[in-house]
């Protein structure tokens, strides 16, 4: 049994939750290769450097083919000039790419299962409600002890609560709905509203006789 940590009221419990309701065993290649297609999805690709056609320099043959002594030279935006062009350096490109759908589906349900099979999972509760509080949202992670690295996951957009923690380092905020496999894996905690606990269960968790392959 999985031991989550509750906030509540003020004080924290601990409460046992079987990790087997959200899997049975953690997917490693699977999760190694949803992180690589989100990490890949998110870069610019525009690293470009200049090739002899583009650097600045003179298009003349710099001196004759013979009879110099020195070695023939066409022109100084030659690669192994200083200052000439590149050969074969990086040009514009694309690197994003797409998993199935459902293989995406299984990556993030395992990343939860993951983290419910390492204990790194918290249900809390006191977060502000009317007006944005840092420091209360801060109060409620730092009871918890998992400042260092936690990704906060709400049932819908709050607005309130994602204000209060936009300038916390280290700490992040999703809703059920817009969580990917990257995201959990990212932060060490996951730290849930009692709202999100219950659409996790509903979302990831199995139904009772439900093999792993019917998800």
């Amino acid at each position: 049994m999985a031991q989550v940590k509750v906030y509540k009221s003020g004080s924290v419990s601990t409460t046992a939750v079987d990790p087997s309701l959200f899997g049975d065993r953690i997917l490693g290649r699977t999760l190694k290769e949803a992180v690589v297609m989100y990490e890949a999805n998110v870069r610019a690709g525009t690293a470009k450097t200049k090739t002899r056609a583009e650097v600045n320099g003179p298009n003349h043959k710099l001196w004759k083919q013979k009879h110099t002594g020195r070695a023939r030279m066409g022109t100084e935006k030659a690669p192994h000039w200083t200052g000439g062009g590149v050969a074969f350096g990086p040009r514009p490109r694309d690197y994003s790419f797409h998993m199935p759908k459902k293989m995406r589906r299984v990556a993030l349900r395992n990343a939860v299962y993951s983290k419910f099979a390492d204990d790194e999972v918290c249900v809390a509760d006191g977060w502000p409600t009317s007006t944005p509080s840092t420091k209360q949202a801060v109060g409620v992670l730092g009871a918890l002890d998992v400042l260092r690295s936690a990704l906060v996951v709400t049932a819908d957009i709050d607005r309130v609560l994602c204000m209060s923690l936009r300038n916390v380092p280290h700490v992040d905020d999703r809703t059920v709905a817009d969580l990917n496999a990257r995201d959990v894996l990212l932060r060490r905690h996951l730290v849930l509203t009692p709202a999100a606990f219950e659409a996790f269960k509903a979302k990831f968790g199995r139904t009772s006789g439900e093999t792993p392959a019917a998800r």
